[in-house]
């Protein structure tokens, strides 16, 4: 029988939204954390593969740098770097919902950047000892930084050079990860 008041038509149509809710994440939900996790993104194909060693466990869909095509050369370009990285911090407080640090410049970067003139001997080094101590690469160079996986949105090239996901998917990434995860990013 079908509802004849207002209230009941309501309450309809807020259970089919809750249905939507629930029904619209994924539902089969990974342990976490997970066991030798590691993290691929190809950039072309915009997605990322979450791996526990060997095994593909999860393929997300992301949302790049708004000049997503070039690898990462300098601080404003909106470049997504591609290269080796590890996850040097999980941040539960991000503007973006949750974040997981990337260790963008790495040491070619760095190498890089020495040989163009965009960062100095010292800036170099730096982002050398960093990464043989698997740290936060400094941040605040010519290189650029504060490039991330983080959530609000993967329907769009939006970002800075970060890499974006769904919340709902952010937040599964987030629990399944450590700091150390290994990320290689891929053109």
């Amino acid at each position: 029988m079908f509802p004849t008041t207002f209230h009941g038509l309501a309450q309809i149509i807020s259970c089919l939204i809750c249905a939507f809710c629930v029904y619209s994440a994924p539902q089969n939900r990974l342990v976490s954390p997970v066991e030798k996790p590691r993290i691929v993104v190809y950039k072309k194909d915009r997605k990322l593969e979450l791996y526990s060693d060997q095994t593909l466990l999860r393929t997300y869909r992301v949302g790049l740098g708004f000049s997503p095509v070039a690898d990462k050369q300098r601080e404003g370009d909106g470049a997504t770097p591609e290269g080796d990285f590890y996850i040097f911090v999980k941040n539960n407080k991000s503007a973006y919902y949750l974040s997981l640090g990337v260790s963008y410049p790495n040491a070619e970067d760095a190498a890089r950047g020495l040989r163009d003139g965009l960062i100095t001997k010292a800036q170099h080094d730096a982002i050398v000892e960093a990464i043989r101590n698997k740290t936060a690469p400094p941040q605040y160079t010519k290189l650029g930084g504060l490039i991330y996986i983080h959530g609000h949105g993967a329907k769009s090239d939006w970002t800075w050079g970060c890499v974006a996901l769904e919340n709902y998917d952010i937040k599964e990434l987030y629990d399944a990860v450590s700091v150390g995860t290994p990320v290689t990013i891929k053109p």
